[in-house]
């Protein structure tokens, strides 16, 4: 063995250097930018960028004005049915109700149908992991080792499908809309599908494979406050059924704050619907299945329209807004500051 001494630099010997190699980037030689900041330079970038976000700002929220919504909250215009409801045991009776509205004038263009709850917390973090990825990509795995708990299974040992807290609390009120036309009622056209992301629909979501869904779910159950198994979630479209189902990928997909609002359905431009909803008198006509009460929430429908900054939110604009007039008064301080000190300056001078 050698000795310790013997990997010391004997005698003689030069010793290593530690200087970094005798190089333009080692060095940091590399040519760069370095800019002089002066007072010209500094007070034109903070009045450009004022500028700039004012106008974008103000554009922002008059877009976002421009934008015809109306709101229908149907919480206690639902009464006799949300009393219902309040009773677990109720849950697989049928309880439906009616809301009359009026538009004064036409909504153009296209017409999206949102439902909204309030005072429902997604956020909670043991609600938004509750759930199985991997199952909800058709695979055949353990939900027993996911977060899905207590939603996992039955006593029996019957699996949930889908499986989460998540999934279990899917709103499920169904919502139709009429036009009352003199005498005549006739219902508005509305599309199911073609509203939740194409990433979602084609790569997050996906049914097990089987010759059909009804064989490709067996030996599982639908979650306990589930009407009908997910492969009946839509029965007259074979192919929004299972985890694929619109409603059911937009409802996975949870919201940040307690009030929020998903998009439902959208007006399909047909017969007296070419140009979007015309002016009149409607009806909402609601099956009531999803309870609010015992969380003290409320529930609405919401018909709205979109322009090319999206929908009736102004807070990207207020935010350009505030940023425009922020910088824009930093300038105006900048300014004065410079103003004041080379008066100073001057007077020292003399």
């Amino acid at each position: 063995m050698k000795n310790k001494t013997s990997f010391l630099p004997q005698e003689g010997e030069a010793r290593p250097s530690r200087c970094p190699d005798n190089s333009a980037f080692k060095q940091q030689k590399l040519p760069a930018w370095k800019p002089q900041l002066t007072i010209a330079s500094v007070l034109s970038s903070f009045f450009l960028i004022g500028a700039f976000c004012l106008s974008v700002g103000v554009c922002l929220i008059l877009s976002a004005n421009s934008v015809r919504e109306i709101q229908i909250d149907y919480s206690d215009k639902c009464s006799d049915c949300s009393k219902l409801r309040e009773n677990s045991s109720n849950w697989n009776k049928e309880c439906q109700c009616s809301v009359n509205f009026t538009l004064k004038e036409d909504i153009v263009g296209d017409v999206f149908m949102y439902y909204g709850l309030q005072n429902f917390y997604q956020n909670h973090r043991r609600y938004v992991i509750s759930r199985s990825d991997a199952q909800l990509l058709g695979r055949n795995v353990n939900i027993q080792k996911s977060y899905c708990a207590p939603f996992t299974t039955y006593r029996n040992g019957t699996p949930m499908a889908p499986c989460g807290a998540i999934a279990n609390s899917m709103f499920n009120d169904s919502i139709d809309l009429f036009y009352n036309l003199n005498s005549s009622v006739i219902q508005v056209p509305l599309l199911k599908t073609g509203n939740s992301w194409w990433t979602d629909k084609n790569v997050k979501f996906r049914n097990p494979k089987s010759y059909n869904l009804s064989s490709a779910f067996a030996g599982t159950a639908r979650p306990p406050y589930w009407q009908k198994p997910v492969y009946l979630l839509d029965e007259e479209d074979e192919r929004n059924n299972g985890y694929v189902n619109d409603d059911f990928i937009i409802w996975m997909r949870v919201s940040a704050f307690a009030t929020f609002r998903n998009l439902y359905r959208r007006v399909r431009h047909i017969r007296q619907f070419t140009d979007g909803l015309p002016a009149g008198n409607y009806t909402f006509h609601i099956s009531y299945n999803f309870p609010v009460t015992k969380f003290k929430g409320r529930k609405r429908v919401i018909l709205s329209t979109v322009v090319w900054s999206g929908g009736s939110n102004p807070f990207l604009g207020i935010a350009y807004v505030v940023t425009g007039t922020a910088a824009t008064l930093t300038g105006f301080v900048i300014t004065a500051i410079h103003l004041k000190l080379r008066k100073k300056k001057t007077y020292f001078q003399k």
